[in-house]
């Protein structure tokens, strides 16, 4: 089980259902994912995480490199090694 910060935040604004209901209402949960919902996936009595279902996070753009070029200026002091 995952316990980085940037893992808690992703699972603080989810829906848990266990395995069995996962099972048995798939088509409504997938709509549900479709709708931009989030479901974490318990299993057994102490309800241990096994997955998470979300919708696709878009891949984010590469910065372009040399945006600045020709734009600004860098002055280093003369005694800077």
């Amino acid at each position: 089980m995952a316990t980085c910060q940037e893992c808690l935040i992703f699972n603080s604004n989810m829906k848990s259902i266990s395995v069995g209901e996962f099972r048995a209402h798939f088509s409504e949960i997938v709509e549900q994912v479709k709708a931009g919902e989030k479901f974490t996936v318990t299993f057994g009595r102490k309800k241990e995480i096994v997955g998470y279902f979300s919708p696709e996070i878009p891949e984010q753009p590469k910065r372009k490199l040399g945006i600045m070029e020709g734009k600004a200026k860098a002055i280093l002091s003369p005694g800077l090694k």
